[in-house]
């Protein structure tokens, strides 16, 4: 069972469940939570970092591994996102803000197919053309958490991503998606077919 009050990390990022996240600790607020966490087997709290304040839905982190400690405290770790939550209460007393957070559930709602099948091609395409390479992590098809992945994995806008998280069902994230993925293609395509043109544009050097 999660505990109710947990350390938060706010940062300019946007953890999504699922999602692998590295991190480089170096303040000693946070190389003390690392600590404790490894310690107690627990997780922390990502929060997006606002221009005032933070986000109040965020995702909990697992350390899966700490890939590397310096000699001055510092170290490298993996996590990966768990569990969305909503905070309740701040508490700032503490040099390492802390909340009171309530989990937050999906409603039961089966995704479309149609949308579903939708949504993987146009993450395929859009992932070939931000990437230049095919999605390798839908091998075996589409997993169970099919907008957190392709949300994830895409370099979208941190307050785009930030309302995927806050949306509570599958059917409801991978709507989103598709609407969003079906205006973001046409773009992309320009730009390359754009870059495409200008590097043509140059005459090679004999």
């Amino acid at each position: 069972m999660r505990p109710e009050r947990i350390p938060l990390f706010p940062l300019n990022v946007v953890l999504l469940p699922g999602a692998p996240l590295p991190l480089h600790i170096f303040e000693t607020r946070y190389k003390e939570m690392v600590k404790e966490c490894l310690a107690e087997k627990s997780e922390f709290g990502m929060l997006l970092s606002l221009p005032k304040g933070v986000a109040r839905v965020g995702c909990t982190a697992e350390i899966v591994e700490v890939a590397k400690r310096y000699a001055d405290g510092r170290m490298d770790i993996l996590t990966v996102g768990r569990a969305p939550f909503r905070v309740v209460e701040l508490f700032e007393e503490n040099p390492l803000l802390e909340g009171q957070v309530d989990y937050l559930e999906d409603c039961e709602t089966a995704a479309n197919p149609k949308i579903q099948r939708e949504l993987v091609e146009l993450y395929e395409v859009c992932h070939t053309l931000v990437y230049e390479d095919y999605p390798k992590n839908l091998d075996g098809g589409p997993p169970e958490g099919l907008s957190y992945l392709v949300a994830s994995t895409l370099p979208l806008d941190l307050l785009w991503k930030q309302q995927i998280l806050e949306l509570r069902s599958e059917f409801d994230r991978q709507e989103r998606l598709v609407s969003h993925l079906r205006e973001w293609a046409p773009h992309l395509q320009n730009s390359k077919a754009m870059r495409q043109r200008a590097g043509g544009n140059g005459q090679g050097l004999n």
